[in-house]
Formats: C-alpha cells, structure tokens, sequence
C-alpha cells in the first residue's frame, strides 16, 4: 500500500473512531467524570502509551523547536481536549459533529493569517455561508433552551475546532523535521502541568469500584482509541497529506456521528441539524475550490 491511499485509509479510520466518539464520550461526561477529571485521566493514560511508543522513535528536540511544540501542546491538546470535552457535556453528539466540521474553513482563515494565503470572493462566501451553519446551532439552542443541546456547548466546541485547525496549520513545517510520535509525545507531556491540576480535585472523588463494565470500556475507548491511535492517524495523514485534505475528512463526521447516535437511540435528528449540514457543506464545497497556499504542501 503506498504512503497516500495509508494516509486516506488512516485518515477514515480516525473519523470513525472520532464519530463514536462523541456518543461515548456523552454516556461518560458529566455523569461518571467531570469534564475536567476526564481530561485529565485522558492526558494521563495518553503520554504513557506515547513515550513507550517514542521508545521506538527516538528522535533529540532542537532547542528553538521546544516553543513551537508548546504552541502545539496549547492548541491541539490543551486547548482542544478540554473544549471538546466540556462542550460535549453540554450539547449532543449532532450538533458537536457538525460544529467540527467548520474546520476545514478555519483551516483556509488561518492559511490567509499565518501563511499569507489569498482567500477569493468564493471562499470567503463559502467562509461566510458555513460558519452562518454553525451559527445557526447556536442561535436556535438559545432559542429553544432545550437540556441536551447548550448554546455554549455548540460555542465551546466551535473554540475546540479553531484550536485543531490552528494545530493542523502549525505543525506542518515541524512533520518535515521529526516524527509524528516525537511531536504527539512531547505535545501531550506539555498539557499535563496544565490539564491534571485542573482534573486532580475530581478524579480523588470518584469511587472508580462503581463504575460498571461499559463505563470502563468507555473510558479506555476515549483514552486507547480517540486519543491515542485517533491522533496518531490524524498528524501521521499529515506526512502524505496537507492540513487541508486531512481536516476535509472532518465532513464526514457529522454522518457517521448521526448514524452511530441515531441507531444507539441518544440523539433525534432535527431541522436546525438538517439546515446546518447543508449551509454548512454547501460553504466547504464553494471554499475548497481551487489550490491554495496550504495545499500546495508536498503531496505523493
């Protein structure tokens, strides 16, 4: 199998375990674990399994490099699994799935901020068009008040996917230098001064000898699965791919999510979600036309 179609095929597989994703992660969050203790018995279990891993990959940290890495840390981990978490505490899975799909067109503003990429009259429609998608969520949730779906959960997870595509955006010029391993590794070490003071204060609390089988398979898929090989896949993609093509694969998300929590029975498919797809896909198909700047990294 060559190093483009594993791209593809690694890049899949990471949005069907993202997909589960967001229904699991809402049987485990806020009932078992506060938003901010599974953060940080994810972090925790995580950087293990990615230093035993490193063990196979050692590659030595250039000094000037340790300040772009942080960056990293902040953004893709920080930033990102606190976000994600606590906004899908508050919302369902739907509507997180098709919040995240605003990143591929996060991707393109970044591009024009950090790379100094154009951005035509059709992408900026396209911009415009997708984020009125997300903005849509928002504003009927606020309407509406309804106990599964919060405002700030749909905003918290919209910050969630700024974050990711920043890190997309960022780690490029790095994965031409080191490893995906050695950046994930060092990434996830940076979060924990961070992350596990915030979750500490919950995780003495819980009486884990309560939770049931399916409460734990639950935990170590989000740990094993939606961290560790989910991330793996995701920022491997990237040595083949450009951020562009790898945050596309966010489109199929909202999907897979609607299909995985419709069948479970813990979501409902409404109009608001109908609406938001489809400005939402309409806005990505009008800005991802033609190249840009950040797809024109190397690509085999």
């Amino acid at each position: 199998m060559n190093k483009t179609l594993l791209a593809h095929v690694s890049l899949f597989t990471a949005m069907v375990i993202y997909a589960a994703g967001f229904t699991i992660i809402k049987e485990v969050t806020p009932q078992y674990l506060s938003p901010a203790g599974f953060v940080a018995l994810r972090v925790l279990g995580t950087t293990p399994l990615l230093w035993i891993t490193g063990l196979f990959f050692f590659e030595k940290i250039e000094r000037k490099d340790f300040g772009k890495i942080a960056l990293l840390s902040l953004c893709g981990v920080t930033i990102n699994q606190s976000f994600f978490i606590k906004g899908m505490s508050l919302t369902s899975p739907i509507n997180g799935a098709i919040i995240m799909i605003t990143c591929p067109l996060l991707v393109l503003i970044l591009g024009n901020i950090i790379l100094k990429e154009k951005i035509t009259w059709q992408k900026l429609c396209g911009i415009l068009i997708g984020l009125g998608g997300a903005l849509l969520l928002i504003l009927s949730n606020t309407i509406s008040n309804t106990k599964t779906d919060s405002p700030i959960g749909d905003l918290l997870i919209f910050i969630n996917a700024l974050s990711w595509g920043t890190f997309l955006v960022l780690v490029t010029p790095l994965m031409k230098k080191y490893h995906p391993v050695t950046i994930l590794k060092w990434s996830f070490l940076m979060s924990i001064p961070i992350l596990v003071p915030l979750g500490i204060p919950n995780l003495l609390e819980v009486n884990f000898n309560s939770f049931d089988g399916k409460t734990i398979f639950d935990i170590l898929f989000v740990i094993v699965g939606v961290t560790f090989i989910a991330y793996l896949m995701n920022i491997f993609a990237l040595k083949a791919l450009s951020p562009t093509v790898v945050s596309a694969y966010i489109y199929t998300q909202p999907i897979m999510a609607a299909v995985i929590a419709l069948v479970l029975g813990k979501d409902i498919l409404g109009w608001q979600q109908i609406v938001s797809a489809i400005l939402i896909f309409t806005g990505l198909l009008l800005a991802s036309q033609k190249k840009t700047v950040i797809d024109n990294s190397t690509v085999t």
